[in-house]
């Protein structure tokens, strides 16, 4: 069996980010998902590490839903939602159960498990 393997231009070339809509009823509505590129859950994930790169920061889970329905929230164009620390922030104070929604469909989406999270916040 001859096996053909693929060229950079053609993995480079793939459309393999994927998208779901959520239903959010606390908000009235349906949000747009996305998996967030490689680099993208990199930049997401460090945020949660010490400048050594290797010990957890303090904080811990906080900001975690937050943070990461905001890099995931897009509009019909897969433009981010949400683009400043406060409007994360403010997104924070919406209801646990909608953004946890959200964050349960970033997470399948992005390949992030239980252990991925457990890892970031020390747990």
């Amino acid at each position: 069996m001859t096996m053909t393997y693929l060229s950079a231009e053609q993995i480079l070339g793939a459309n393999d980010l994927g998208y779901e809509d959520v239903d959010v009823p606390e908000w009235g509505g349906t949000v747009r998902v996305r998996e967030l590129p490689g680099t993208e859950r990199d930049k997401f994930e460090a945020q949660f590490l010490g400048k050594d790169g290797a010990s957890i920061r303090s904080e811990g889970l906080e900001g975690f839903r937050a943070r990461l329905a905001a890099a995931a929230i897009v509009d019909a164009d897969g433009k981010p939602l949400f683009r400043s620390a406060a409007e994360t922030k403010r997104l924070g104070e919406k209801s646990a159960n909608a953004l946890q929604r959200v964050v349960d469909a970033a997470m399948r989406l992005s390949g992030m498990g239980d252990q991925d999270v457990a890892e970031l916040t020390g747990n």
